[in-house]
């Protein structure tokens, strides 16, 4: 607003409308000057003082509009030292000025689209991966690497073509996994495993926000690598899947914290291709195949059936196989389950997941089977009463959410191997008929898919209760909502229709 326009509004004289435009006017005139005053050499404390207020300033649009040019922009970037490529990060006086700076930044580039224009033009995205690498090895300047991840965050939201330019030109894949590394403070005792220490301290608030912002950063970098990504990649997608599968088995300085942690990386998870999931499990060292014998001997003799997966000094192990990442994985799938609410958002990731890793490796569905789908035994409740992590499956799969109902019933029959009888088996044909009538299987059969031959689960219980067992029939709507067998509901509606024409 120029100087005329406020004049005229003052001499209005309504009151409302005078004092907005004062705090609008003087903003603005606050604004201009505090850059006037940053390109003075002065002293480093009201430096930070004039970005602090600044900042402040920053989270209004309507402030922002006039002060955000290219002169000013450039300001900022060399005091949150992006413009400088050989400076290195020795002078600890001036890291609070360069985070400000970089906070300024952070709340520019997301309030104003001039802003987002001007950060292509003055190529923003590679200063932001340079003064990175300066940060990578250095953790007493985890604030800077903060907000610079932050701001290389919104950038990649912002920006299909800085996403495109992250991935490729910037070498974003290697250089943000390397940040999570630095901020887990990961020792590899192979090419694709991480020493875990369960009995560690928890990560520091700082190193958590640090990894939450690498992860958010990683996620836009990489979001459609699962459909096109090339071969040779593939030992870099397997390097960041053993950096999160050492995210998932550590704990952030709060619950909160540890499992906003945890979901970002279950999201980055969804992006790695599924043939690189594979590190998600690992081969038991020499000392925990000992520790396993050890405990499937304590076992009693008439548990054989469930030897395969056994729990020692904190390690979830089946078939040979450390499984603790799928196992914090179903965990905080059921967790999001008991939730009861943002299933679409909070749930659908780790769900789809899961799915998809349960199809494409066979030790992970096997696993997953056992956990979710264990021997039936109880034969008298209907699925879908219970508490046990398959009952609130069961229930999904009748929820108002198509996209949750659809995600539900895919997991249970992927890891039913796509076999009708055995979904059946698991959820009752009530719960299963809206999944069968979308793949054409009401009449039985299994998916398209191909999985090992199958091995006999049932147990006693079941084989007993079998026989008694209603015959299936595909079931419909009647007139008044209620369910019946499909034959008689079509029936009656051929009724109704027949009235109908009469009348007419």
């Amino acid at each position: 607003m120029d100087e005329e326009r406020a004049l005229y509004i003052v001499r209005a004289g309504e009151a409302g409308a005078i004092e907005r435009v004062l705090r609008d006017y003087s903003d603005k005139k606050l604004c201009e000057g505090i850059f006037k005053v940053l390109i003075k050499d002065i002293p480093t404390t009201c430096q930070v003082s004039c970005l602090e207020v600044l900042r402040i300033l920053s989270r209004d649009k309507k402030v922002l509009v006039p002060v955000t040019t290219k002169e000013n922009m450039q300001i900022l970037l060399r005091l949150a030292k992006l413009n400088e490529l050989d400076d290195s990060l020795e002078k600890v006086s001036e890291f609070p000025v360069i985070v400000e700076s970089l906070k300024c930044l952070c709340n520019i580039v997301f309030n104003s689209q001039m802003a987002q224009q001007l950060s292509l033009e003055l190529n923003l995205a590679a200063k932001l991966c340079n003064l990175l690498r300066k940060c990578t090895d250095r953790k007493f300047i985890n604030d800077i690497k903060c907000f610079d991840l932050r701001l290389l965050f919104l950038l990649s939201l912002l920006h299909t073509d800085i996403r495109s330019q992250l991935r490729y030109e910037l070498q974003g894949l290697p250089l943000l996994t390397q940040v999570l590394e630095s901020a887990f403070s990961i020792k590899w005792t192979d090419e694709y495993e991480s020493a875990i220490d369960h009995n560690g301290p928890p990560l520091s608030p700082q190193e958590t926000d640090c990894a939450i912002e690498a992860l958010k950063a990683l996620f836009n970098v990489t979001v459609d690598s699962w459909k096109v990504h090339k071969e040779s990649d593939s030992h870099q997608f397997r390097v960041m899947a053993a950096v999160l599968r050492h995210c998932l088995l550590i704990v952030g300085p709060t619950e909160d914290k540890t499992e906003e942690l945890h979901s970002n990386a279950v999201n980055l998870l969804s992006n790695v291709p599924v043939s690189c999931l594979d590190v998600l499990i690992c081969p038991l060292t020499h000392e925990e195949t000992a520790q396993e014998a050890t405990t499937l001997d304590e076992l009693p003799s008439n548990k054989t059936a469930e030897k395969e997966t056994v729990l020692k000094n904190n390690t979830m192990v089946y078939n040979g196989m450390n499984m603790e990442a799928i196992h914090v994985l179903l965990s905080f799938m059921e967790k999001r389950i008991d939730k009861g609410s943002s299933y679409r958002e909070g749930l659908t990731p780790v769900l789809s997941l899961l799915t998809e890793c349960s199809r494409a490796h066979r030790n992970i569905r096997k696993f997953l089977k056992d956990q979710v789908l264990p021997p039936l035994r109880d034969v008298t409740n209907r699925p879908e009463v219970g508490s046990t992590v398959r009952n609130k499956l069961v229930r999904l799969m009748t929820h108002v959410d198509l996209g949750v109902k659809q995600i539900a019933a895919e997991f249970l029959f992927v890891l039913c191997k796509e076999r009708v009888d055995s979904l059946l088996k698991y959820t009752g044909y009530g719960n299963a008929a809206g999944l069968l009538a979308a793949r054409g299987l009401l009449a039985g059969g299994r998916g398209d898919n191909w999985y090992s031959e199958d091995e006999d689960t049932d147990t006693e219980e079941y084989k007993n209760a079998k026989p008694k067992e209603e015959l299936l029939k595909p079931m419909g709507l009647k007139p008044d909502g209620t369910i019946t067998p499909l034959e008689e509901a079509l029936n009656q509606y051929s009724v109704i229709e027949e009235t109908s024409s009469d009348t007419d």
